[in-house]
């Protein structure tokens, strides 16, 4: 096992600099500020900044309670929105470094708004609908009602509002008449992201099976569709200077499309930490901007599609590089735990009421990635542990733990999208094999040593979480689409549990083998009767949307959730004790012994007593929130 005395060169303690020079989370959008040198920016740390292009200085404009989803400039640069998960958006005034106005009226999480004047804006939410807003009382003048799930983008032109989202379609309203004038679609995937080129007069979407579809905006014809990508496209944007189409998708390819042909143009050069979301034009055109899982904000040239700088990179990050945000967490013997994080490092510590400390951090051979999972494993010939991942780029790795140190034993692309959860099996004919839940809607089944046995296909979308259960050769599922199913190992659909509203995000077996948990973004917890499929219970837990949950025991629940809350559900009153452990989601839990461990994207791992949901003690790497101006 690893001691508390090894360690690798890079430091293992985190930084206490209280300078704001990045964002600690992912940059979910860089957006260039007209006629200036300054890009704006938001990020998981709820923090919205402006970066120099010129000086290479950072100024913090202030904090949401919670992530900030996207970012938007109005045409005379004076202006700035950002979008949160805290339901709000916020009205920056960038003449006087200011927030101006808080705009609260969604009652979910908004994803993105567009300035349609100085005076009127409108915005896009997973409440599924469009508000237009006053900009100079901040009053809601109508809600827009049509979309059937989450509406994820919003541009403006021409008196017409353009929205897609997780309900497949691209819908056009009327602003003069305030109604809805057109939907085109549905199709066979989500739409994620929208955009308009003017010069051309059509609309651009990006879709999840990796098509850009081209849109007539006079007609509504489709004109053009693009095989541009092998994975879900997570932004299209059109260039202001010809109306060439920009998409980045979860391939990692970052494609510039000509506006003519609609051929491929240019691709940028990679950056392994670059957010797919991210991406904009300048405003003339001449570059792009986008930003990284490491807080930083990354400049093209458009036309050749040279990497030109990185901002926010400071003296700190060659100790202290990325952003210890953590996704996942996994236990080992001896009170250790092992968890992964967006600045791609794999980090062993102990953990106990005692003692809290970091032991080892481990850079992978490939280089720094973003890891989504994690899990381990224990040899029943040597009772070594192993420790497996699951990375942004599509692959998983396996390392062993072995006389203290980590070592990677092997890497293997399953070119399915994200990795989202790895499970290992134990059962006979399985032993050590593992199944992995992708972003594709596939899940696969990998032997041992990595060795790909086949694809389980009972998702139509992204698969967010997968259990197994503790004896017999069966799995249980769920996906972004709302559906959760449970299968037999060799790939035979057994049950299809109906229920879920929304996106659901983890599911859990109970130990008995007996009930499946499951929660998701319709604000509840569903207990299912494994074998026979009824719903047995389905109990709300507010209106903050839940992200991981984990069997206590046969009759307790624990559920995590966005906000750094845990929730316990005793499924025998069908009482909820909610308490804030942490100060941003709590992405991953791992129970032993009635003591829960939990990652943070705050960057800590929190240590709580099961039955009072207290803070036993906690192991950070980062402090995300500094002591700079917020709103809440």
């Amino acid at each position: 096992m690893l001691n508390s005395h090894t360690s690798d060169s890079l430091a293992t303690q985190f930084s206490t600099d209280d300078t704001f020079t990045r964002h600690r989370g992912p940059v979910t959008c860089a957006c260039h500020v007209p006629d200036s040198a300054w890009v704006i920016t938001s990020a998981y740390d709820g923090a919205v900044a402006l970066f120099d292009t010129v000086s290479h200085a950072v100024e913090l404009l202030g904090y949401h309670a919670h992530l900030v989803n996207r970012v938007s400039v109005n045409q005379s640069g004076t202006l700035a929105a950002s979008c949160s998960s805290d339901f709000t958006i916020a009205i920056w005034d960038l003449t006087n470094r200011r927030l101006r106005r808080t705009l609260k009226g969604h009652s979910d999480d908004v994803e993105d708004f567009i300035f349609i004047n100085d005076h009127l804006g409108a915005s896009v939410s997973r409440d599924w609908r469009v508000l237009l807003w006053n900009l100079d009382t901040g009053a809601v003048e109508h809600v827009f009602l049509g979309h059937e799930q989450d509406a994820l983008s919003i541009t403006y032109l021409d008196g017409k509002l353009y929205t897609s989202g997780d309900d497949m379609t691209l819908r056009i309203w009327d602003l003069k008449q305030r109604k809805l004038e057109k939907t085109l679609g549905p199709f066979d995937t989500e739409a994620d992201t929208c955009a308009i080129d003017p010069l051309n007069r059509r609309a651009v979407l990006g879709c999840d099976d990796g098509v850009v579809r081209i849109f007539n905006i006079d007609s509504g014809e489709l004109t053009h569709e693009i095989k541009a990508h092998d994975a879900g496209i997570k932004k299209v944007a059109c260039s202001p200077d010809n109306g060439d189409i920009l998409s980045a998708a979860y391939d990692q390819r970052i494609v510039i499309w000509d506006a003519e042909t609609l051929q491929n143009k240019v691709e940028l050069t990679p950056h392994p930490g670059t957010w797919e979301r991210s991406f904009n034009w300048s405003t003339q055109g001449e570059s792009v901007y986008a930003g990284t899982f490491d807080g930083t904000v990354v400049r093209w040239n458009a036309r050749s599609g040279a990497r030109l700088d990185e901002y926010g990179q400071g003296a700190e990050d060659e100790l202290h590089p990325g952003n210890a945000c953590f996704n996942d967490v996994a236990l080992l013997p001896q009170h250790l735990v092992a968890t992964v994080s967006d600045d791609g490092l794999i980090r062993v510590g102990r953990l106990t009421r005692q003692e809290q400390i970091w032991t080892h951090t481990h850079v992978p051979e490939s280089g720094r990635v973003l890891m989504n999972a994690i899990t381990t494993t224990q040899s029943q010939q040597s009772g070594a542990f192993d420790i497996l991942t699951g990375t942004h780029d599509q692959s998983i790795q396996r390392y062993g733990v072995r006389s203290g140190r980590i070592q990677q034993i092997f890497s293997t692309n399953l070119n399915q999208g994200p990795i989202n959860c790895i499970r290992v099996a134990d059962q006979p004919n399985y032993n050590r094999d593992l199944f992995v839940a992708c972003y594709t809607g596939a899940i696969v089944h990998t032997n041992a040593d990595g060795q790909i046995q086949g694809d389980i296909h009972v998702h139509d979308n992204a698969v967010k979480a997968l259990a197994l259960h503790p004896r017999q050769a069966i799995g249980v599922s769920c996906s972004a689409d709302g559906k959760l199913a449970a299968w037999q190992f060799d790939g035979e659909q057994i049950a299809d549990y109906p229920g879920h509203l929304a996106i659901i995000d983890d599911v859990a077996i109970s130990p008995n083998g007996e009930l499946v948990a499951s929660a998701g973004r319709d604000f509840t917890v569903k207990i299912h009767g494994l074998f026979e499929g009824n719903l047995r219970q389905n109990i709300g837990l507010g209106r903050r949307s839940p992200k991981a949950l984990e069997f206590l025991n046969d009759h307790v629940v624990i559920v995590t959730n966005y906000w750094g809350e845990l929730l316990r559900v005793d499924l025998r009153t069908e009482e909820v004790l909610c308490r804030r452990i942490a100060q941003n989601g709590i992405s991953g839990i791992a129970i032993h012994d009635g003591e829960v461990t939990v990652s943070s994207y705050d960057g800590a791992i929190y240590l709580v007593d099961g039955e009072t949901l207290r803070t036993l003690n906690s192991l950070r790497s980062m402090q995300q929130r500094l002591n700079s101006p917020a709103f809440e």
